[in-house]
């Protein structure tokens, strides 16, 4: 099912006006998406380009048990959102029974991937599922496909992708690149740990390492959880969270490369608590215009003041690089971004 999501055209009357967080992205101004950028508690987005539209796939933040299920928001513009409900649930994965968590979107071959983390998986891991308990239970990342980036989707592979603590990694937060060789690699990894592997080409399993393994440990200094890479003037660049989720010392810090494998130097922080604005901000991933080098940063925060472990808002601000290549702070607003329709 479709909403239209619109905030656009509200005139802001009184400087400094601002935006309600638990309202949903009223716009300010006459064309700027306002933040958060859609109304609901939403969580982790992956923000990505495709074809004519840019798209968000966040997880429903909720109780464990009460996530279920995956939407996703496209718009043509940043400022106006479409909800597209439902995309993912446990009735096309049934292996799934809570915590649907993370998704990542990758196009291939004008097929559409959406991978996943499922179960919040526990050690030991094992097949089977025990309602009382919650430590020992199966799960891992997943993978569903589709012919369109709203689905409908079906299970890629019938069961995880990954559903072993690897190199003390717990198997969630997964996100995919392509790099310029065609290659894919994912990175992964909850627990203070972060893996890199690299998908065969059906993506229903992995291409070994020259030594053997399946996956190699990259993890940086201080990460913890939610990796995302992106590659400009031929530097790779690692983003992750630090910090605990549930509070307000989440944060965003980066890392760069000569390569996607590493190593990642931790650079500095890039997004963090704002008590003017909200905090808890973190879980990122970025989105550059294609043909340009504007880039935008989405990532979620917690409205002030924050009333639940769960509520949290999808958000998006720009994202500015300095003469050296480092990343510059993003400013966390209430505004949010102007429209900017793609092929402007």
């Amino acid at each position: 099912m479709l909403r239209p999501v619109c905030f656009f055209g509200l005139i802001c009357l009184l400087a400094g006006c601002r935006s309600a967080e638990g309202g949903g992205g009223e716009a300010v101004g006459d064309a700027l998406s306002g933040n958060p950028i859609f109304p609901g508690w939403y969580a982790d987005p992956e923000g990505v380009v495709f074809g004519d539209e840019y798209w968000i796939f966040p997880t429903y933040s909720a109780a464990y048990r009460d996530q279920l299920h995956l939407d996703a928001f496209s718009s043509p513009d940043l400022v106006n959102w479409t909800k597209h409900e439902r995309i993912l649930d446990t009735t096309i994965v049934p292996w799934v029974r809570q915590a649907m968590w993370a998704p990542a979107a990758i196009e291939k071959d004008g097929r559409y991937y959406l991978f996943f983390a499922g179960n919040d998986v526990q050690r030991p891991s094992r097949p089977g599922w025990n309602p009382d308990n919650d430590i020992d239970h199966y799960g891992g990342i997943g993978v569903a496909v589709s012919d369109a980036p709203g689905g409908p989707y079906t299970d890629h592979i019938g069961g995880p992708l990954i559903d072993t603590f690897y190199q003390d990694a717990q198997p969630i937060d997964q996100f995919v690149y392509r790099d310029t060789d065609g290659t894919h690699y994912i990175y992964y990894g909850g627990w203070g740990h972060c893996n890199i592997g690299k998908l065969n080409d059906d993506f229903t399993g992995f291409i070994p390492w020259e030594d053997g393994e399946l996956f190699h440990e990259i993890t940086p200094e201080n990460y913890v959880e939610g990796p995302f890479l992106f590659l400009r003037d031929g530097t790779y660049y690692l983003m992750w969270s630090e910090g605990g989720w549930t509070n307000s010392t989440y944060k965003v810090a980066y890392g760069m490369a000569d390569s996607p494998l590493g190593p990642f130097d931790r650079v500095g922080t890039i997004l963090e608590a704002d008590t003017t604005v909200a905090t808890g901000a973190g879980h990122n991933s970025a989105i550059r215009v294609p043909g340009t080098d504007d880039w935008y940063m989405v990532y979620h925060r917690r409205p002030i003041p924050n009333e639940g472990r769960d509520h949290r808002v999808t958000c998006i601000d720009r994202m500015y690089f300095n003469e050296d290549g480092t990343i510059q702070p993003v400013e966390m607003t209430f505004e949010g971004v102007a429209a900017r329709p793609l092929g402007d």
